[in-house]
């Protein structure tokens, strides 16, 4: 009996082998869980790699710096474009001007054509009116009417009457000869006028002609060496542009380093945030939301794809996200939570009603947090993030961007979710 009490006293006072056995089982499991949780907490906490804010800041500025050589070079291009249309302006003008004095020139040329050909007629008829009075001369020598006039009128023929008809007749011819001489002499005159007129003009419209090919030539000469000047120019704004362009892209990488670097530095401490929050003591749901939080926490760098994400991770999406594999804001939630166990629908309109609403102020690791359109209309909800502790969530943001660490406190916040599977 006292052996049997005392074995009963013994029995009362230690575990039963099925209790020790449950101990067991569920520190195990909790030593597990605790380790899927909080790898991160043997780890020492290092400098942010990447490039500094310095480092951002002196390659922005050599943006900046060589943006203002471009515009420089604008400037002066546009001021080259002004003086070549000027130039080209000019060199119109002399181009008429040229055409101007050419036709100026051949109406001279025309006229002094005229002129010679005028004055050769009037030595024509001067020429015959010579030789009519030639054999007239000759014709008066033969008939003794050019000698003395006395012995003419006594010997010659017909005698005194016959004289006076010749007499009469050498007076009318020699008038007419006289006539004839002086409408020559003066054809003569005019003719000579006209050629010294017509010459001196063609000397004239010759200098001007040769003014205007100088002007011609000279303004073309402006307008070659001011489009080379301009071909110059441009070539040497392609050249700073591309150098703005390698800045840029030197730029837009250190930046992307940077904001790598920052969201890895954020990532580390939102899993401080999980590791310092998870304890033996939280429910269940708190384990699934911690889990759920690191698996988003996975995919920081991940191109946004419209449509894309499954529960196995990162897929190509639809419409502008056909292209690009990565997640969409409900398509990330599902996939951590998925993680975690609990299927969510590819769409915030489900995933709001997932599980009970949570206070901003009482948000755990995991919960989802909406936003909105209009805060105060459900039906305007069009983003959702992943809470991952200290007021930050990680997000899959928008086209072009990628997921990440920010902060929740926006104006269209309009709540928070805790998924219940």
């Amino acid at each position: 009996m006292a052996s049997g009490t005392a074995e009963t006293r013994h029995a009362s006072r230690s575990p039963s082998r099925g209790a020790v056995l449950r101990l067991v089982a569920f520190t195990t499991g909790l030593t597990m869980g605790m380790s899927l949780l909080c790898p991160a907490a043997t780890a020492r906490p290092t400098a942010t790699p990447g490039p500094s804010a310095r480092d951002v800041k002196r390659s922005e500025r050599e943006v900046r710096e060589k943006a203002a050589e471009v515009g420089r070079t604008k400037v002066e291009l546009a001021r080259a474009d002004g003086e070549l249309d000027r130039l080209a302006v000019a060199a119109e003008v002399a181009i008429e001007r040229y055409h101007g004095e050419q036709l100026k020139l051949q109406r001279s040329r025309q006229v002094y054509g005229e002129t010679l050909a005028r004055s050769a007629e009037a030595d024509r008829r001067l020429e015959e009116t010579q030789a009519e009075l030639a054999s007239f001369a000759a014709q008066i020598y033969r008939d003794n009417t050019g000698y003395d006039q006395m012995s003419s009128a006594l010997v010659g023929h017909g005698g005194p009457q016959g004289f006076m008809d010749r007499a009469g007749m050498v007076e009318m011819l020699t008038k007419r000869r006289t006539a004839m001489v002086e409408r020559v002499e003066a054809a003569k005159t005019v003719a000579d006028l006209f050629r010294h007129q017509a010459q001196t003009a063609s000397q004239e419209q010759t200098v001007a002609t040769s003014r205007a090919d100088e002007a011609k030539r000279v303004a073309q000469d402006a307008v070659a060496r001011q489009q080379a000047s301009v071909h110059r120019i441009e070539a040497e704004k392609r050249r700073l542009e591309r150098r703005l362009g390698r800045a840029q892209e030197h730029a837009a990488r250190v930046k992307r380093a940077r904001e790598r670097a920052l969201e890895k530095a954020e990532a580390r401490k939102a899993r401080a945030t999980l590791t310092n929050s998870v304890r033996p003591v939280l429910a269940v749901s708190a384990v699934r939301g911690a889990i759920a939080a690191r698996a988003a926490l996975k995919w920081l760098g991940t191109p946004y794809s419209w449509g894309g994400g499954t529960v196995a991770g990162p897929s190509y999406g639809v419409a502008q996200g056909a292209e690009t594999q990565g997640f969409d804001c409900s398509g990330l939630a599902m996939y951590a939570w998925g993680k975690a166990g609990v299927y969510l629908d590819h769409w915030t309109g489900t995933q709001w009603t997932s599980g009970p609403h949570i206070p901003i102020d009482a948000l755990r690791p995991g919960d989802l947090v909406f936003f909105a359109r209009d805060p105060s209309d459900l039906n305007t909800i069009h983003h959702v993030g992943i809470y991952v502790g200290d007021g930050r969530m990680v997000e899959a943001p928008y086209t072009g961007a990628r997921v990440r660490v920010s902060s929740i406190h926006r104006s269209d916040l309009i709540g928070a979710t805790r998924p219940s599977g």
